[in-house]
């Protein structure tokens, strides 16, 4: 079987995705919604702000009463969050910032450029253009105006820009129920003891909190031995889930009874990619379920559930835009051998340029916690010092 690319892959997900079934709808309190996603836009109900205030602390003016070295007698004195009265011919209000504008004023003059007199009057040193540090009436929104778009994730902005359209709650689509397996008799959780042959379960904390950032509601399935019969039966006990992620066990091996169950009772629609590391990811079904099949080595499984699982969980759960933000760097080093896989290199910046993080075994991921992301390399291709190519940063990743 030739080995599949990975942006064809990537389309496959996408596609995938998009063909399943939309997830229900659920209306959260505000104070609930971080990381949600936003099922209906969000509508100003009212112009924002909703009258003309002031950006300034100064005085409210009528502009054309405003001359360079005269003096205005104060009428009112106007704070946030009060009603003020219309502003009386030949007068000025002083105004603090966020305050409406009083009726008949058209420009304010920040305190600064006025010096208080004494006798109740403010001298004013230049003249004041109209509109001069007024926020207009729906200077933000008019009603109507679409805030915020359907397919988001609700971060702290969006959370506050709802909250300041006055909504205690929200409209989001429900979670994604992701259950999650380890694959192999040589896996231990941690707190166990070794014997000789066996490995601590890394990839079962990387995938859990990696969907708990997602926001996604996670099943943990544990570890699945290397025996079909057992493996069949705990498949065949998986309920109510919308995807199920696997790292290990979905290859072809003589042990990888998870790939050899889907096989016979489900579908594979690829399982070898054109990608390093990462070539044995898979993609699946098992009895109407989707199966997301990472490979075992730690920092394959972490490169692919970045780059593919995770726009795929996303555009399930209803993001309209899944793929992280990349931008292109300079490398400092070099790679003089042209490999037939697309190559992801765990690297850090040094003062804007790309410097790689040590050996890049798959089955290394300390290297990992050093690099701030993930370089790609193009299949075919080799690099040379000062040569730019595409960063993936762990923070857009992991986000």
């Amino acid at each position: 079987m030739s080995l599949l690319n990975v942006d064809a892959a990537l389309q496959i997900l996408l596609e995938q995705a998009r063909a399943a079934e939309g997830l229900e709808t659920v209306t959260v309190a505000l104070a609930d919604a971080e990381n949600r996603v936003l099922a209906e836009p969000l509508l100003a109900q009212f112009a924002m702000p909703p009258w003309a205030n002031s950006s300034m602390d100064g005085y409210a003016v009528r502009s054309s009463e405003v001359r360079a070295g005269h003096a205005l007698p104060v009428s009112q004195k106007i704070f946030a969050g009060h009603s003020p009265e219309p502003l009386a011919q030949g007068t000025c209000a002083r105004i603090f910032t966020g305050a409406p504008l009083p009726e008949g004023a058209d420009a304010v003059e920040m305190q600064e450029n006025t010096a208080e007199l004494g006798d109740g009057t403010v001298r004013f040193s230049q003249v004041v253009p109209k509109d001069k540090f007024v926020r207009p009436k729906g200077q933000e929104a008019m009603p109507g105006d679409e805030i915020l778009p359907a397919g988001i994730r609700l971060g702290p902005i969006e959370l506050a820009m709802a909250a300041s359209l006055g909504c205690a709650s929200v409209t989001v689509r429900r979670q994604l129920r992701v259950a999650v397996v380890s694959t192999g008799d040589e896996l231990v959780e941690p707190g166990q003891p070794l014997a000789l042959g066996q490995i601590y379960n890394s990839n079962r904390t990387l995938l859990m909190q990696c969907l708990k950032r997602l926001n996604c509601s996670v099943v943990d399935m544990g570890i699945l031995p290397d025996d079909a019969q057992l493996t069949r039966e705990r498949l065949a006990a998986m309920r109510d889930v919308d995807l199920l992620i696997s790292s290990g066990g979905v290859s072809v091996g003589e042990a990888d009874y998870l790939g050899q169950v889907i096989r016979e009772e489900g579908e594979l629609d690829f399982w070898k990619l054109a990608l390093k590391p990462g070539k044995p990811f898979t993609l699946g079904r098992y009895q109407g379920v989707p199966v997301i099949g990472l490979p075992g080595n730690p920092t394959s499984s972490l490169v692919t559930f970045l780059l593919l699982a995770r726009p795929y969980i996303l555009t399930r759960m209803g993001v309209a835009e899944p793929l992280a933000q990349s931008f292109t760097v300079p490398v400092n080093f070099a790679i003089t051998t042209a490999g037939v896989r697309r190559e992801f290199i765990r690297v850090a910046l040094v003062e804007g340029r790309a410097e790689k993080m040590g050996h890049q075994c798959s089955g290394i991921l300390r290297n990992a916690t050093q690099a701030h992301g993930l370089l790609e390399l193009p299949e075919h291709s080799t690099c040379a010092v000062g040569d730019s190519l595409r960063f993936w940063p762990f923070s857009s990743l992991l986000n």
